[in-house]
């Protein structure tokens, strides 16, 4: 089956009245995990960006916690694992500033993680990938923003 357009979806639902259209945005977030929760998002979230990007941070917290730090293959593979949720609540989010806040937090516990990611060529080129990254993303954010997160990532090189 191809899919429809986005136009085409956007036509049929503005046909759609208000009951069949929570009907199939219910159905929508019965069938996967991430429609659920870009819809909660959309829903709860969205309205208090702060606190959305403060809960991330929480959970990216938990999840260093939980690293498994005997080898680096069991090191890479969370690390890894925890950067694909963070870019996936980025996604959710579409704002640059909570991607930029959300990478910074990532990066910053990545850096601070035991043993050193510098002993891993991976971690240690994922890490300096991601700032790069990040180096990037600011650059689009306002001159103030690009200020203060210009000097938050300087600051986490040299500590690194």
């Amino acid at each position: 089956m191809k899919p429809a357009t986005i136009k085409q979806l956007k036509d049929e639902l503005k046909e759609r009245d208000q009951d069949e259209l929570l009907e199939i945005c219910l159905h929508f977030a019965r069938f996967k995990k991430e429609n659920k929760e870009l819809l909660t998002y959309l829903l709860f979230e969205a309205s208090h960006e702060p606190g959305y990007v403060e809960h991330i941070k929480e959970e990216i917290e938990e999840e260093f916690a939980q690293i498994n730090p005997l080898s680096f293959y069991l090191i890479k593979k969370s690390v890894r694992k925890i950067l694909r949720n963070t870019k996936k609540h980025i996604r959710y989010s579409k704002n640059k500033e909570t991607e930029v806040r959300l990478l910074l937090y990532f990066c910053q516990k990545l850096s601070d993680l035991r043993p050193s990611i510098h002993r891993s060529t991976v971690l240690s080129n994922l890490y300096d990938r991601q700032i790069a990254f990040i180096r990037k993303k600011i650059t689009t954010l306002h001159e103030d923003l690009q200020y203060d997160y210009g000097r938050e990532l300087d600051e986490l090189d040299r500590n690194v």
